[in-house]
């Protein structure tokens, strides 16, 4: 006889269903400019960044250890008459991350950081709905970016970046993304059903409002999406 669902679960799945269909409704009203871009690409120059030896290990899941295509993606905001500069946005960033992301339907775990928040060997724990929590480790971290690498358990394979800096007047804020699925399923939803791309998208530009928001300044132009889309790492890459 199998057991009921515990009450934890219950609300935990109640509360990801409506969120998922909250952040839909204000995804699909939403009148934020989106401009993207979708290209398939084979410049080599735009693969992830190699990875430092400390993030090596039995639990990274890198993207050649995926499945189907690579994709990478950048999503960039460009912000007039902010209150703060790059450093001080990203240090907003690693001390409350959780203050970015949908709290409807994303959940944040970390362990007990530090004063200043995330740095290199912490990792977070994604809540997302469905079979989609995210394990991530920080690899890297200096005054304007932050470098997280995923987990096993993770549907995606790859590496995440956050930067801010300033060019001119504005301030620029960008996640720069290199992901594969994890597993054939995922990679059906995601190359084939585009379903976990749009929650994704969906996820990063509520991620890019947020630092709008909390720098205290106003959007310029939108929110800029440029996706590309490489063929799978070749099989010496994926060796190594």
């Amino acid at each position: 006889m199998s057991r009921p669902p515990c009450p934890r679960a219950l609300t935990v799945l109640a509360r990801w269903l409506l969120g998922t269909m909250l952040v839909t409704w204000r995804y699909l009203w939403q009148t934020t400019p989106l401009h993207r871009t979708d290209v398939r690409e084979e410049d080599e120059r735009i693969r992830p960044p190699r990875l430092p030896d400390a993030a090596a290990g039995d639990t990274v899941q890198r993207a050649e250890d995926g499945r189907g295509p690579l994709f990478h993606r950048v999503f960039r905001v460009r912000i007039a008459e902010a209150d703060v500069d790059g450093p001080r946005l990203l240090e907003h960033v690693c001390r409350h991350f959780e203050h970015f992301v949908p709290s409807e339907v994303v959940g944040i775990r970390a362990g007990e950081l530090r004063a200043q928040g995330l740095d290199v060997a912490d990792e977070l724990l994604v809540e997302m709905p469905g079979p989609w929590n995210g394990p991530v480790r920080v690899v890297r971290r200096d005054r304007e970016s932050l470098h997280l690498v995923t987990l096993r358990g993770h549907m995606e394979a790859g590496q995440v970046q956050f930067r801010a800096h300033t060019d001119g007047d504005l301030l620029v804020f960008e996640i720069e993304l290199w992901a594969r699925a994890a597993t054939r399923l995922v990679h059906v939803l995601y190359s084939h059903l585009r379903v976990a791309k749009e929650i994704q998208l969906n996820m990063w530009v509520r991620f890019c409002l947020s630092a709008v928001k909390i720098s205290g300044g106003r959007l310029v132009d939108g929110v800029h999406i440029h996706t590309r889309r490489l063929s799978p790492p070749p099989r010496a890459a994926r060796k190594r």
